[in-house]
């Protein structure tokens, strides 16, 4: 009983939430776009001629954005866009996807062989692995996922480029922004206005590669 109430609560808060009715609104596919909006712009991050990598893409909204961003006159795309999700993704006009685990080695070579040695401005990764409720076994899943956006931006970045990625405060997330800090030159929290008050997601921006190296094998 107590399941069927939440979930009719979740529902109409869905329904009334102003993100979700602005992305119907604007056609995009997540609330989530409107987070990846207000980090690029705290940040003055992504513009026309870069090469954008969008990992945990599904269902799109933030490769939308990135398209918006690279938008030229008369419609063509003035950078490249690369997503990559383990669930399938409407296409979009642009936007080159491969499905696949991120954490498969085989999904991440062809991620590299499909870049073919392009050098990447921007790194987003809205990624989040499956919850199972106990803590410390959650917060290895996350850094994790955390762990290997790093270590791919790592490797293909420009030395000036940037990673934006998505964690949660609780037990593992200093590690994670002290790692980043071993990485980056700048590293900053955002907790973006479309966030939800109750949700422990904290987006994680690094900038400037203090020492940029080769993707591991």
């Amino acid at each position: 009983m107590a399941k069927k109430k939440f979930s009719k609560a979740w529902v109409q808060r869905h329904i009334h939430d102003p993100y979700v009715k602005m992305a119907q609104q604007k056609g995009y596919r997540a609330r989530a776009a409107f987070k990846l909006t207000e980090i690029l712009d705290a940040e003055k991050l992504l513009r026309r001629g870069d090469v954008v990598v969008d990992l945990g893409s599904t269902p799109g909204s933030w490769s939308q954005i990135a398209r918006e961003r690279l938008l030229a006159a008369g419609g063509a795309i003035d950078g490249r866009i690369v997503a990559l999700d383990l669930l399938p993704m409407e296409p979009i006009a642009g936007v080159e996807f491969i499905q696949g685990d991120f954490r498969d080695d085989a999904v991440l070579q062809e991620l590299h062989d499909r870049l073919g040695g392009q050098a990447v401005d921007l790194v987003i990764s809205d990624m989040a692995p499956n919850l199972s409720g106990v803590a410390s076994a959650d917060s290895a899943r996350i850094a994790h996922v955390c762990e290997l956006a790093l270590e791919f931006a790592c490797g293909h970045l420009k030395p000036e480029g940037a990673l934006i990625v998505k964690a949660f405060h609780g037990s593992g997330f200093s590690q994670i922004v002290q790692t980043f800090k071993q990485h980056f030159t700048r590293v900053v929290e955002r907790k973006p206005k479309a966030s939800r008050d109750e949700s422990s997601e904290t987006f994680l921006v690094g900038r400037g590669l203090k020492s940029p190296r080769e993707p591991a094998p």
